[in-house]
């Protein structure tokens, strides 16, 4: 899956990271950004073979990162995430911007759409609509700017002139774009 980011010599340089511990990202001129990793969810996505399954610890299934720039200001990156709990809350409350799972509008999305197959839930994602969807558990967050990310094509929320998508955006969220490009 990854091969897609390897198409040009040195155009990734992999480095091992671990739940609940830190890297910093180096750029030019050695300016830093401070990265927390942690985990989300123990369940690993259909596409991780049982190889790597069996070599890989289960809290490392479904990470999150809180990245921190120079200037104290912090992006939470989460795209997939399977519950909303207190800690996450309080963790996304200190944030500046935050980049959140949007893969889904409702829980049987795709069975809907496919007529068969596995929930959001079960597929390691919270829907964003319902009583227990992120728009509604994330509603009290007031300081992060607030972008849906890793939108699934079937997600009606993309449709800018549909009900879904004014409900997101009256509840003050965005819904990311390709090619934007977002300064922290």
């Amino acid at each position: 899956m990854f091969a897609m980011l390897n198409r040009a010599p040195d155009q990734v340089s992999w480095k091992e990271i671990s739940c609940d511990g830190g890297f910093c990202l180096q750029g030019e001129g050695g300016a830093g950004i401070n990265c927390n990793v942690f985990s989300l969810g123990n369940r690993f996505p259909a596409y991780v073979s049982r190889d790597r399954f069996s070599a890989l610890k289960p809290e490392e299934a479904l990470l999150g990162v809180v990245a921190e720039s120079s200037s104290g200001k912090r992006l939470a990156y989460m795209p997939a995430v399977p519950e909303i709990d207190d800690s996450l809350l309080k963790r996304l409350e200190e944030t500046d911007l935050l980049l959140f799972d949007g893969t889904f509008w409702s829980d049987d999305e795709l069975i809907r759409v496919q007529g068969g197959g596995s929930t959001a839930r079960q597929m390691g994602h919270i829907a964003v609509s319902g009583s227990d969807g992120s728009l509604r558990k994330l509603a009290a967050l007031r300081r992060p700017r607030k972008i849906f990310i890793h939108v699934n094509n079937t997600n009606p929320m993309l449709e800018e002139s549909g009900p879904e998508y004014a409900e997101v955006r009256a509840a003050g969220w965005e819904v990311a774009e390709d090619g934007w490009s977002l300064e922290l």
